[in-house]
């Protein structure tokens, strides 16, 4: 329940917004009160003959004694006549009337309604206009507290998972943080409200309403006595259940959302290998689960009402046959005591609907604070200065990394001049991605220092330090915008900038041929474009960027001959004046390179120019070899 306000008031705002519901709550609560008053003044067609003459203990006889002691009482002008305006009088004057004949007798004789029928539908006029605007009221602002919270929290989440480090994105999949950002926001605010009506209005409403019952007949209302406990059992008992399974409902959720998603996401892959039927089992697996949890979360929720509303019927059938038969209220005491009692056990019937609502609510509210409350592994130092520019070098010492137990770099050291570029090569696993993860800081290291200008890179803050590097990773990233927007990435370069990027990028030949040229919109990640022309962009985007670090994780690996042959000249024209440090398992895009630095099993085994590896490392001899198709000859092979 804390977590519900937690959410709600994680705001200054939403307190505001908050109290001024809770008020329209409680509005609506009187005036809903008024409208069951009004109804008894509109019910009380005039004083009752019984409740006239006979004795308060006894209303089912009256003796012509009785008519005659009481007939000079009410007619004090001895006309021999009584009007309804003199009995009503005399009934609310009386002190054996109860007080609720007390209240409908002075309203009617202070208004005048008895033979003004203007008035009594000016009143009733009144009450339902005054009901139906804090009827508007309340939702409207409970709706506007619902929209807030929602949007909110998913900014908030948003930003909170931004600034999680990689690793987290690697123990989290896809599908299960968009379903907690979208479907859990939703239900965090639509609990809300339903937390507002069950422990601010029903609270209210059930203090007031019964003080009143207690107030007019403290007799009839001991009914309730019997009827609360018939009630509350059932809630208790099945908000449990309820709780139980939405929280199974919700992770399973999750796995059907990631199902959905891997094979929509390689649907290609699918249709090649003719595995629909594969996928549709693994996806029918997870449908038949879920609609197995919301068939029960159906039952427990709609189990409640039925239950509640027999007990309910039965103790208002109580009320009124304990208040006609043997207290004898009248018809329109009846109905105002009904109507109390209603608006007692209304809301105390929907707390039971509310309060499954609240527990989805709950688990969901648990789900999207498991990650809010993750701190950020990767923070700026208190002392951490901006990175104002690259002077002199990049240092790797002795660095040591590891990763859920495993090390993946082992005792790296090598240096990167300004200016050089530097290439990284080694099979697969080698942790040569690794090791231009480790410099714009998406992981810390455990062991040893990477240093910038002879300083580590905690010494500067994130922001500055990714601003001066431009990454370009093996697989592009492209959104639902112009190509203009995806090279920009959100910064304020001009059209011009943006050209001449696309041109050492060699992404223009097919940019001019698309039909709005730089304003063509892409599709979902570019599937508009093949994978070649997706590098490209990605490629335009860090070179427009002129940060004076570039680094390529396999930049190429889907370019065709011709368009690699366009980006190894494009990086050559760039050499001496930004520093690159380029992976790359195409071995003629690395020729160029100052230092190739060969890795294997997370260690440095060689490092130097082409010539000297080629005559010092025979791995990287090996793989030299095989890029090229050459023929080993017996003494290289037993080498």
């Amino acid at each position: 329940m804390k977590l519900l306000l937690d959410a709600a008031l994680r705001s200054c705002r939403h307190l505001y917004l908050f109290i001024i519901t809770f008020f329209t709550l409680l509005c609506l609560t009187i005036s809903s009160q008024m409208e069951m008053f009004a109804l008894g003044v509109l019910s009380n067609n005039g004083a009752d003959f019984f409740i006239l003459f006979s004795k308060e203990n006894s209303r089912d006889v009256v003796a012509l004694e009785q008519v005659q002691e009481k007939w000079d009482l009410i007619d004090k002008d001895h006309t021999g006549l009584i009007t309804k305006q003199q009995a009503t009088s005399f009934i609310a004057q009386k002190s054996e009337g109860n007080p609720l004949s007390w209240m409908l007798a002075k309203v009617k004789q202070k208004l005048r309604l008895s033979h003004n029928i203007k008035a009594l539908i000016l009143v009733l006029i009144s009450v339902a206009i005054f009901k139906a605007i804090w009827l508007f009221a309340s939702r409207y602002t409970t709706q506007l507290l619902a929209i807030r919270v929602s949007r909110d929290l998913r900014q908030q989440y948003f930003e909170h998972i931004q600034s999680l480090p990689m690793s987290f994105y690697q123990q989290h999949n896809i599908g299960s943080l968009s379903a907690r950002v979208v479907g859990d926001a939703g239900q965090i605010a639509t609990s809300i409200n339903s937390w507002l009506t069950n422990y601010l209005q029903t609270p209210f409403t059930i203090i007031t309403c019964l003080s009143m019952c207690f107030y007019l007949s403290w007799r009839l209302s001991l009914v309730i006595f019997f009827g609360v406990p018939l009630i509350i059992i059932p809630i208790v008992f099945l908000a449990r259940r309820v709780k139980r399974v939405s929280r199974q409902l919700q992770k399973n959720q999750e796995s059907f959302a990631n199902i959905l998603i891997e094979f929509l996401a390689g649907i290609q892959t699918v249709k090649i290998f003719s595995m629909e039927g594969f996928s549709l089992r693994k996806y029918k697996e997870q449908n038949e689960r879920m609609a197995v949890l919301e068939s029960k979360t159906a039952k427990y929720g709609l189990l409640t009402r039925p239950i509640l509303h027999a007990i309910t019927t039965l103790c208002l059938a109580c009320v009124v046959l304990f208040g006609l038969y043997t207290i004898g209220m009248s018809l329109s005491q009846l109905i105002v005591f009904c109507g109390m009692l209603q608006l007692v056990y209304e809301p105390v019937k929907k707390f039971a609907d509310e309060n499954g609502n609240i527990q989805r609510g709950i688990v969901a509210a648990e789900r999207m604070f498991e990650v809010l409350h993750i701190k950020p592994d990767i923070q700026d130092h208190p002392d951490a200065t901006e990175l104002t520019g690259f002077f002199d070098s990049i240092e790797f010492d002795k660095v040591w990394f590891r990763y859920q137990g495993d090390w993946i770099l082992k005792d790296i050291s090598f240096t990167v001049r300004k200016g050089e570029t530097v290439a990284i090569i080694g099979p697969t696993g080698a942790g040569k991605s690794t090791i231009v993860q480790l410099m714009p800081r998406l992981y810390d290291i455990q062991q040893g220092e990477v240093r910038i200008d002879g300083k580590p890179l905690k010494a500067y803050t994130q922001k500055s330090l990714r601003e001066h590097i431009a990454f370009v990773s093996q697989k592009p990233f492209l959104f639902c915008d112009t190509i203009s927007a995806n090279i920009a990435f959100g910064c304020p370069f001009t059209s011009q900038e943006i050209e001449e990027a696309a041109k050492k990028a060699h992404a223009e030949e097919f940019i001019v041929r698309l039909p709005d040229q730089y304003e063509t919109i892409l599709a979902e990640s570019g599937q508009n474009l093949s994978g070649g022309q997706q590098q490209r962009l990605a490629i335009a985007r860090a070179l427009v960027k002129k940060a004076p670090i570039l680094i390529l994780d396999e930049a190429t690996s889907a370019l065709d001959s011709i368009s690699e042959m366009y980006i190894k000249d494009a990086i050559i024209n760039l050499k001496g004046e930004i520093t690159q440090i380029i992976i790359a398992h195409r071995l003629s895009t690395i020729e160029h390179a100052d230092k190739i630095i060969y890795l294997s099993q997370g260690a440095k085994i060689a490092e130097g120019t082409k010539e000297q590896l080629l005559e010092n490392c025979p791995e990287f001899r090996r793989m030299w070899e095989v890029h090229y198709n050459l023929e080993k000859t017996p003494e290289e092979s037993l080498s």
